[in-house]
């Protein structure tokens, strides 16, 4: 998926302790040190993400979903395998609809989903707004006259060409601003995910991305999201594990409600299934898979296991769109 960054130093990265094996390998309810584990359960259903599938035009090495051109890890969505949910998502008083991938434009029915999707609730997509995205611009521009707007947030790694087309490939970073001022200029609303470096200034960052839009005439007010390294499916970084203690001492009741397990749920197709998982970072670990239902998936506490898990316990880390 689109949430991505690069990965030139690994020096923000936590240091690692002694990983025996990897965490998903041990106990759902309890830590290696045998203390109950952190957990969140759920509140209300806000958000349902739509897992297009994990296939990309790209094929960056740092990508959290290990996508490239034809990857079949999660197949792709089609309109058929979406719309009881999105029906059962609209009786709960869901309030948007957001997708990811891989890159969701390299769906064949995408632009279906995202159609149908747009006539009951707004909608926000993850992308790296290159090629596919272009081929498909006339099926797009149509979905503004749908009733509920569409928010595209575009993969953009740095304020650099270079180092942004060192792994996403040459001139993606021109085509990605190219679709970011094709979609801002058909009146969509865009924001930017990008990636964090150690040490850095964010507001400098940020500025020297304003210096890039005013080049391109692209209107300097976008909003960022920033993320930290959420590694690649499968890995294990040694963070922390989060305990029930750590829940209870640190994060306040309102901070606890930011994680998106409280009002998120994404599905996952596997196989000719479609399956809910508990969020957008964790669908490489099955004891996500929450249910059939996405009301079933409601009941289920969510154990604070997954290594990404402490990146949302520390930075705070959303794949929502920007306030």
């Amino acid at each position: 998926m689109p949430l991505t960054e690069a990965r030139p130093a690994r020096k923000n990265r936590i240091p690692a302790v002694e990983v025996l094996e990897p965490r998903a390998r041990d106990s759902w309810t309890h830590t290696r040190n045998g203390d109950p584990r952190g957990y969140i359960d759920a509140d209300k259903l806000k958000e349902l993400w739509i897992h297009t599938g994990t296939a990309c035009n790209l094929a960056c090495p740092f990508c959290l979903e290990g996508s490239h051109p034809g990857d079949g890890r999660i197949p792709g969505m089609k309109l058929s395998d979406v719309k009881p949910f999105i029906h059962e998502a609209i009786d709960m008083g869901v309030e948007q609809f957001s997708f990811t991938g891989g890159e969701p434009f390299v769906i064949r029915d995408f632009v279906n989903i995202l159609n149908y999707a747009s006539q009951h609730r707004p909608c926000f997509v993850l992308t790296n707004a290159t090629e596919p995205l272009h081929k498909r611009q006339h099926q797009v521009l149509p979905l503004l006259d749908n009733p509920y707007p569409i928010h595209f947030r575009v993969s953009l790694d740095f304020p650099d060409r270079a180092r942004h087309d060192k792994d996403r490939g040459d001139g993606s970073f021109d085509e990605a601003l190219q679709g970011i001022r094709w979609l801002v200029d058909q009146g969509f609303k865009v924001s930017i995910a990008r990636q964090t470096d150690p040490e850095e200034i964010p507001a400098d960052v940020e500025a020297a991305f304003r210096d890039i839009f005013r080049e391109w005439g692209i209107p300097e007010n976008l909003a960022f999201t920033a993320f930290p390294d959420l590694g690649t499916p499968g890995s294990e970084d040694g963070s922390p594990e989060i305990t029930e203690t750590c829940m209870e001492k640190y994060p306040t009741k309102e901070a606890r409600s930011h994680f998106m397990c409280t009002y998120t749920r994404m599905l996952v197709k596997k196989g000719d299934e479609v399956r809910v998982y508990a969020c957008t970072l964790v669908d490489d670990d099955p004891q996500y898979d929450l249910g059939g239902t996405l009301t079933e998936s409601m009941d289920e506490r969510i154990m604070l296991r997954h290594h990404r898990c402490f990146s949302c316990y520390r930075f705070g880390a959303s794949c929502s769109a920007p306030a």
